[in-house]
């Protein structure tokens, strides 16, 4: 059973990305404010889950949710900024969208640039905290994960109608032997991260 929450007593946002590890297609993350007695003994991790499963939750955390928004960073972003810094910026501009202002955060991971809210008082960051494996263990970053995940994979399912070589519509833009053996053969796209080792040999250099 996951935990309700991290801090007691405030507005606590869960956050979690999916992404990172894809050689094309943007970043997304997702804020999640669940309501304080919350209970779905459904909710877990989006990796552990079915598609089928993840999108009826989907259905679910939104209707729950006291607010919820999911943040984007393109890949012309992420090789500009590096997918580190891009993963907290598309968490920081989920949160920037909720239409309830959190009072601290709660993170997917060990690591996250401190979130300011626009107009803040005196611009003081708010309260977070990482939490390694957070989307297995507490109820609003799980649900952030499938948010993050779900929006994510339709994006990369309408991508792949455009460039069906790719397999997309299969492997989320996910390094697999398929989608390299595609970039080796038709080049890039202008969704792929060019800044990544795209063919998987240690060579930044591929074909255009």
């Amino acid at each position: 059973m996951l935990k309700q929450h991290y801090y007691e007593g405030v507005i606590e946002a869960g956050c979690d990305e999916a992404g990172r590890g894809c050689l094309a297609g943007s970043v997304y993350a997702a804020a999640v404010i669940l309501p304080p007695d919350y209970v779905n003994e459904d909710l877990n991790d989006s990796k552990q889950l079915t598609d089928r499963r993840r999108k009826k939750l989907r259905e679910q955390i939104e209707r729950d949710a006291i607010a919820w928004a999911v943040g984007i960073v393109t890949p012309e972003e992420i090789d500009k900024i590096n997918i580190l810094n891009a993963s907290f910026l598309a968490m920081h501009r989920a949160l920037d969208q909720l239409k309830v202002r959190p009072e601290a955060v709660i993170v997917d991971g060990n690591r996250f640039k401190p979130y300011t809210p626009p107009q803040s008082e005196g611009g003081k960051p708010l309260p977070h905290t990482c939490i390694v494996k957070g989307d297995g263990k507490y109820l609003s970053i799980a649900a952030a994960s499938i948010l993050a995940k779900t929006y994510r994979d339709d994006y990369m399912d309408r991508l792949a109608e455009e460039y069906p070589q790719y397999d997309w519509q299969s492997n989320k833009g996910y390094p697999t032997k398929k989608h390299r053996e595609a970039i080796r053969q038709f080049g890039i796209t202008p969704y792929h991260r060019k800044s990544y080792n795209l063919l998987g040999d240690g060579q930044l250099e591929i074909p255009f």
